[in-house]
């Protein structure tokens, strides 16, 4: 899959609710069609999410205002084109604004693909205020499907979003996306990479194997990993290293590999640890992680963004039980009793 999914992670994608309403305290701004930013009632975003007006105009009374076109989400990037930004209005008992980018997601490739779009929310200056992630599945050769990705307020005194732009756009083909949720695949296993930790240019990111089958699973020894840049080649010239501990000792992947059978609704870990140091040559990032959970097992591409710098080396801990992983369906952790 060459050239869909470039650019400047996941998953999942940008949902932003909050617990509280402040008092209704409507600011309609300078006259140019903006709404300033307080806070926002989450009965609001419910709202427009679940049934967004046809037509915009500048009321205070629930409905998006229509913000100026910039010039900053005109381009389309990777084939992601924002089409309309929002400043979304208070209504009766609850003050606030929150913003809403409407885009397009074009598929240039000749396979399905799901994407995570990234749309950042930019102050008058042209900073950023925030970035929002949303995830569009499944979209067919040649298709474009839309998308809203929401900005949602949370301070008393918030910036003033008067545009957006597409900040990176990530796409995986479709049969081979992860999920944390949702149906369980065909394989009866679910398999995903978590958020990572970074400390003093140390890289630690979690790969998670969950059994959501009705069958044990079965996995012993060290998942298979196919390095991928931002065109979907493969990366070569970077040594994958049985463990982590000549990475850094203390991240958990050390040991050698024990046979671990997962019952349904549990699940296993294995570590990444890498460091991002950068010396002589071009430092490497690979932000596509093609991964097998053990040999003759369905692929599943993951996008942990690893910038590995120059240090040529990833290291990948064996599969291990994780029982602090909570199943959805369960009231307790595993191997932490019932609670009474």
């Amino acid at each position: 899959m060459p050239t869909a999914s470039r650019t400047a992670p996941a998953v999942l994608a940008g949902v932003l609710l909050l617990a509280a309403c402040g008092s209704q305290s409507a600011s309609p701004g300078d006259g140019d069609g903006r709404v300033r930013a307080e806070t926002l009632c989450p009965s609001d975003f419910q709202r427009y999410e679940s049934a967004p007006p046809a037509e915009p105009s500048v009321t205070a009374t629930g409905t998006p205002t229509s913000l100026p076109l910039r010039s900053s989400y005109e381009g389309v990037e990777d084939g992601v084109k924002i089409t309309r930004l929002f400043a979304w209005g208070p209504k009766s008992g609850c003050a606030g604004v929150d913003y809403s980018a409407d885009f397009e997601v074009t598929n240039r490739e000749t396979e399905t693909v799901t994407y995570t779009v990234t749309i950042g929310f930019l102050s008058p200056t042209g900073g950023a205020v925030d970035n929002v992630e949303k995830t569009v599945e499944t979209v067919g050769p040649g298709r474009t499907v839309k998308g809203t990705a929401v900005m949602a307020q949370t301070a008393i005194t918030a910036p003033e979003v008067t545009g957006a732009q597409v900040v990176k756009v990530r796409g995986v083909p479709a049969d081979e996306a992860s999920s944390a949720s949702g149906p369980c695949p065909a394989s009866g296993v679910r398999l995903y990479a978590d958020q990572g930790d970074a400390a003093m240019g140390l890289r630690v990111v979690g790969l998670h194997l969950v059994n959501c089958g009705s069958e044990p699973y079965r996995v012993n020894g060290y998942p298979k990993l196919e390095l991928h840049d931002e065109d979907h080649d493969t990366v070569d010239g970077v040594r994958i290293l049985d463990g982590t501990d000549r990475i850094s000792t203390g991240t958990g992947g050390g040991g050698s590999p024990q046979p671990v059978v997962l019952r349904p609704g549990e699940a296993a870990r294995a570590g990444l640890a890498w460091r991002n140091t950068t010396q002589a040559g071009d430092p490497v990032n690979v932000p596509y992680l093609r991964v097998w959970a053990k040999p003759g097992a369905d692929p599943v591409m993951v996008v942990p963004e690893l910038d590995l710098g120059t240090t040529g080396k990833l290291g990948v801990g064996p599969w291990k039980k994780d029982d602090t992983y909570r199943d959805p369906a369960a009231t307790a952790p595993r191997g932490a009793p019932s609670p009474r």
